[in-house]
């Protein structure tokens, strides 16, 4: 089994730009598990369902659930619980691990701190996943934590002091872009649209909705 943990950015991503669909489209091609945690339900359904500008997004994402294209943890045996418990000591370090002026500054949140829980849980069942997250600090943090200073420096306009030690424990993680995940569906003909400007034309529309891919990114994506 492998499964693909879903962030809800990716979600909002695919849905804005009406690319929701692929999820279906690579789980039949590839036999995915496609899961979201509980709190990342509560970010892309449970809270924007009650608000009349996001709620037709909430429905797509809704919609999704019922049809199994995604599902929740238990359907692979992982409780609330045992994610419940890791993502608040995950919470705990990463945002314990910068400070300015003497005072820590929250850097992840809930949902994105769940999806590293599930991932660390299913890797020590030995079973192969990898998180679609299109949010720059979480994947910063895991990847290239020595670049974080300046990241949060420049976000924050003011000096920051990184503790170091607290990120070594999320150095274990693989992450997908929205854009990567579009360059995938594309290659593996999950894409309904077809011509040659199709994969330039997603990649630049799930960019301008939130995904940190660059230009130069894009070229490269484009020639492969």
């Amino acid at each position: 089994m492998k499964v693909l943990i879903l962030d809800s950015g990716i979600l909002i991503n695919l849905s804005m730009n009406g690319l929701l669909y692929i999820l279906e489209e690579l789980k039949n091609i590839t036999g995915l598990k496609i899961i979201i945690t509980k709190d990342v339900k509560t970010e892309t359904i449970d809270r924007p369902i009650g608000i009349p500008k996001f709620e037709l997004g909430a429905l797509r994402v809704q919609n999704l659930l019922n049809l199994k294209i995604i599902d929740l943890p238990d359907s692979i045996q992982v409780s609330d619980n045992q994610i419940n418990s890791l993502t608040k000591e995950f919470m705990e370090l990463a945002n314990h691990s910068i400070q300015s002026h003497n005072q820590f500054i929250q850097i992840v949140s809930n949902a994105e701190m769940s999806c590293l829980a599930l991932s660390k849980i299913l890797s020590d069942k030995n079973i192969e996943n990898i998180i679609g997250i299109d949010e720059r600090t979480t994947r910063v943090i895991s990847e290239k934590p020595e670049n974080l200073e300046k990241l949060m420096s420049d976000k924050l306009h003011q000096k920051i002091s990184i503790n170091k030690k607290k990120l070594i424990t999320f150095s274990e993680f693989k992450f997908i872009r929205s854009s990567e995940l579009i360059f995938a569906a594309f290659k593996k003909g999950a894409i309904k649209l077809k011509g040659p400007k199709v994969l330039e034309a997603a990649l630049y529309a799930v960019k301008y909705h939130g995904s940190s891919v660059s230009f130069e990114e894009i070229d490269v994506l484009k020639k492969l």
